[in-house]
């Protein structure tokens, strides 16, 4: 007499019967009409009624199979969280390698191989990120499953399908937020804008943003006024990182500027005033920031180490040795060497008209060579103290057609203005921030529509 076992849930149904015929339904049959076979016998295992069309089993026998978890998609592994049991994890160290971690793991090379040829995988792991965890999985003693977290809102997967590794890269949708801040300068630009709350990346593009009109050494006084609004960037209600600026404003003394982000259809970007002009000019006012000066331009200047009348044809930036020197404007590299009083001097051409140059650098930036291209803003060097210097400082000149002119009161060029076939699509995009930017000075700005908001990984690092 036949047995016959049904998977049903997560319970087994056992029927023995004669015929060829189950009832898997473990509802009673109706007495079998004459010429049909005998009916079907239950044994070893009590059902529970039928519940809304679901049969479920009120006992598990000791030899039933546990079923795997199948997600919506037909994945065996489903969702990590619903069947945390299935992966293992390691977490990234300072200095691992791909190679190294699946040593560790004693998986063969082979794998890793195979699964470097996918394009996904060798796009996505050509770094890895320190602190974060791979996680990966064996069926069957075979290496069948692989997840690392590119960034907050991308993951990567690699799944043994048919005996093959396929890979996938899956897409989160951030949640965007608008937070504003404004206060008043009592200290220091990058001290006050802390104070406010606004995260140290977005201190240092706000003053890359008027970078090209305000010098924040020389230029900046107590009861300057700043208001900024910025993009925060949430996953699951967690921030986990800022955006862009979308507008800010800088009052200094009878200056008042402001930026607005725009980006029209057609791809067209950048930073402009409410004017519509680019922000962006042809020349930075200065080569670094936060930093003060400590030597005028001056024909007739006493030299600190010489103790004679020697011309100083620039300007000298105080700073912390290693503070970054940037190229104030595109350009070619006409000169990276050492030069007598100079030290490690770099020479910058801007077109046929402009030169500008910086000397007692501690380093030259890596890869910056003669010849070279730069892009304004790029980094070229390092703040230090070689040739005839006292301390650590940056020597910066400027030159107009070989003649040495003032770096702090040379008149710059102007940027081209935005095209006006923009200008429509721009004032939708910027009146409503200006109208945001003025309800900054109100007594309700601090509502919380306009609240800063707290940065968990920077409370954790404050704490530490």
């Amino acid at each position: 007499m036949p047995i016959v076992f049904v998977v049903c849930g997560s319970g087994v149904l056992i029927w023995r019967t004669t015929s060829h015929h189950a009832n898997p339904t473990g509802l009673p049959e109706q007495p079998s009409s004459p010429g049909q076979g005998a009916p079907k016998e239950r044994i070893g295992l009590r059902l529970s009624s039928m519940q809304e069309g679901v049969l479920t089993s009120s006992i598990r026998i000791p030899f039933e199979p546990k079923v795997p978890r199948v997600d919506s998609k037909g994945s065996l592994f489903g969702d990590a969280r619903a069947a945390p049991k299935l992966f293992s994890e390691i977490e990234i160290k300072r200095g691992d390698t791909l190679a190294e971690i699946f040593a560790r793991l004693k998986i063969p090379p082979g794998h890793l191989a195979e699964m470097l040829a996918l394009p996904e995988v060798a796009e996505n792991l050509k770094t890895l990120r320190v602190g974060t965890k791979l996680r990966y999985a064996f069926v069957d003693s075979v290496f069948s499953r692989f997840e690392y977290q590119i960034d907050d809102f991308r993951t990567l997967s690699v799944e043994r399908r048919n005996g093959v590794l396929q890979a996938s890269v899956a897409a989160q949708t951030p949640e965007i937020r608008n937070a504003a801040s404004s206060g008043v300068i009592t200290r220091s630009l990058f001290v006050d804008l802390q104070r406010a709350g606004v995260p140290d990346a977005m201190i240092l593009a706000f003053a890359d943003l008027f970078g090209w009109d305000v010098d924040f050494v020389r230029d900046i006084r107590k009861g300057d006024r700043f208001k900024i609004i910025f993009e925060e960037i949430f996953r699951e209600g967690h921030k986990v990182g800022n955006g862009r600026i979308l507008a800010a404003e800088f009052s200094n003394g009878e200056k008042n500027l402001r930026a607005f982000y725009f980006k029209a259809k057609d791809g067209t970007e950048g930073y402009f005033s409410q004017a519509g002009e680019a922000m962006k000019k042809a020349f930075l006012i200065a080569p670094l920031n936060f930093t003060k000066v400590s030597s005028r331009f001056n024909l007739a200047r006493m030299h600190p180490v010489l103790n004679r009348i020697r011309a100083h044809k620039g300007v000298d930036y105080a700073a912390p040795m290693g503070t970054a020197v940037r190229a104030v404007a595109n350009g070619r590299i006409d000169f990276a060497g050492q030069q007598s009083g100079y030290g490690n001097v770099l020479v910058l051409k801007h077109g046929e008209r402009y030169t500008t140059l910086y000397g007692h650098l501690m380093k030259f930036a890596s890869g910056v060579s003669r010849g070279d291209t730069v892009k304004q803003g790029q980094l070229i060097g390092y703040v230090g103290m070689s040739g005839l210097a006292t301390g650590p400082h940056l020597h910066y000149e400027f030159r107009i057609n070989g003649a040495h002119v003032d770096p702090l009161t040379v008149k710059l060029p102007r940027a081209i203005p935005l095209d006006k076939k923009y200008l429509a699509s721009f004032r939708q995009t910027v009146d409503p921030l200006f109208e945001r930017l003025a309800a900054l000075d109100s007594k309700d700005a601090n509502n919380a529509a306009s609240v800063v908001s707290r940065d968990p990984r920077r409370e954790a690092s404050s704490s530490n």
